[in-house]
């Protein structure tokens, strides 16, 4: 059996957003073997709160990373098998030389496959093309139970739609099948507008995600007055072979973030100042050019490490989705809740969003998608009940990948599909051996 492997400094696991619980993890490349008895499977770790992290200090939990085959593709349909540990960096640069492309991706390539499907990923075109999950077809999972299962929308479908977005509480994922699409070029389109106002950029998201597949802003939650909210728009689309350089585009530099910045570095007037600085670069109303794919879906991951710019306190990030009427109303509500707890967001990121999910638990539904990254402060939990209180008053849900501190009572009254999950849970995990620090937190399953 493989060693296990410990974090360091503190010990335990850790999220992305550098919450640390104790616990171990195993790694190793038989999946269905290293799985038995242990209560959660994690990836690259790249969920913010405590999703990843164990519900008990002694557990161990199975690090899927070398499991990693690639299993079977098929050239004609672009259904791909793959081992769940398989990373999404690894996908690409295998298949967008053969000019195919995964039909739904993140904000980071540094993902696995299975840790997609857990979290029913969205990206910048989910309005047109849905979460992941939309273009699963398949999944082998080993359930509690202690047997390994087959599971679709015709197979055993309960397991199938509770798995998407499920959070790995179903069960280890241990192979996925999904349906890649083609493209016409590795190259992009990418088109952006500096907009002045948050009710400008609201309008041209809107506008452009009726012609554009992909869309997303960046928005400026600090300044005052009428330019709260001004932001970037991006927008992007495969660029077709005639406009695309005859080259394959290669990934971006990436640098490494090698310490720890001082915790309190990012504040309300150095993110004041960051934010003046990248309004103004963009010089003139609208930019056109033909660029990587990295450039257009993975701006953040040129910093290796780049979540050690919020010291070792870390950061949370809050991300929602709320009524599309309101939306206006509901960010500009949120804004000032940072504000009022003299808080900023180094990276907000709005999107427009589609059809909900298939998955029991899937994040998206039609409506604005807010995503906050708040440096860790001392009233942290404080201020993300204040902001779940305007998105309940909005209609609207959070995201379980980026949390680690929404109250049970606030989740239940988000979302009325969690007692149909737990229903699907216990008939294939009755005595609950799936479970993990956020089911402990949000639904009472740890210990």
């Amino acid at each position: 059996m493989a060693p296990l492997t410990r974090s360091t400094q503190p010990p335990g696991l850790c999220g992305w957003g550098r919450t640390h619980l104790p616990g171990a993890e195993i790694r190793g490349e038989n999946l269905a073997r290293l799985s038995e008895g242990r209560p959660l499977s994690r990836g690259l770790g790249r969920s913010y709160g405590d999703a990843s992290l164990l519900a008990s200090p002694d557990a161990v939990a199975v690090n899927t990373t070398l499991a990693d085959r690639l299993l079977s593709f098929d050239e004609s349909t672009g259904l791909l098998r793959a081992e769940a540990g398989l990373c999404l960096a690894e996908l690409n640069r295998l298949f967008l030389p053969r000019l195919w492309f995964t039909p739904v991706t993140p904000g980071t390539k540094f993902v696995t496959l299975g840790g997609m499907v857990a979290s029913d990923v969205h990206g910048k075109n989910h309005h047109v093309s849905g979460t992941f999950g939309r273009h699963v077809e398949s999944l082998l999972v080993r359930t509690g139970r202690g047997v390994v299962v087959e599971c679709s929308r015709t197979e055993h479908p309960d397991l199938f739609f509770a798995t998407l977005g499920g959070m790995g509480l179903t069960g280890h994922i241990l192979e996925v099948s999904v349906r890649m699409v083609r493209i016409p070029s590795t190259w992009m389109v990418s088109e952006t507008h500096r907009v002045e106002s948050l009710d400008e950029l609201l309008a041209l998201l809107d506008e452009k995600g009726k012609t554009w597949p992909y869309t997303a802003a960046w928005a400026d939650t600090v300044t005052r007055g009428k330019g709260r909210g001004r932001g970037i728009l991006f927008l992007g689309r495969w660029a077709e072979p005639h406009e695309a350089p005859p080259e394959v585009s290669k990934g971006g530099l990436s640098i490494p973030m090698p310490f720890d910045l001082p915790s309190g570095l990012l504040n309300r007037f150095t993110i004041r100042v960051f934010n003046e600085l990248v309004y103004r670069s963009h010089f003139g109303k609208t930019r056109r050019k033909v660029v990587s794919p990295d450039q257009v879906f993975y701006p953040l991951d040129w910093v290796r490490n780049w979540n050690r710019a919020y010291g070792s306190r870390g950061v949370t990030q809050h991300q929602s989705v709320v009524n599309k009427a309101t939306g206006r109303e509901a960010l500009l509500e949120m804004m000032g809740v940072l504000e009022k707890f003299g808080a900023a967001s180094f990276l907000t990121v709005i999107k427009d969003c589609g059809e909900q999910g298939e998955g029991l638990l899937s994040f998206p539904k039609p409506g604005i998608s807010l995503a906050l990254d708040v440096p860790m402060l001392d009233r942290s939990k404080e201020m993300i009940h204040e902001l779940n209180e305007i998105v309940l008053r909005h209609s609207g849900r959070i995201y379980l990948t980026k949390d680690g501190m929404t109250t049970p009572e606030d989740f239940r009254k988000m979302d009325d599909r969690i007692d149909a999950f737990l229903e699907v849970k216990r008939r294939w995990d009755p005595d609950f051996e799936f479970r993990s620090a956020q089911s402990a937190r949000l639904f009472g399953i740890g210990g």
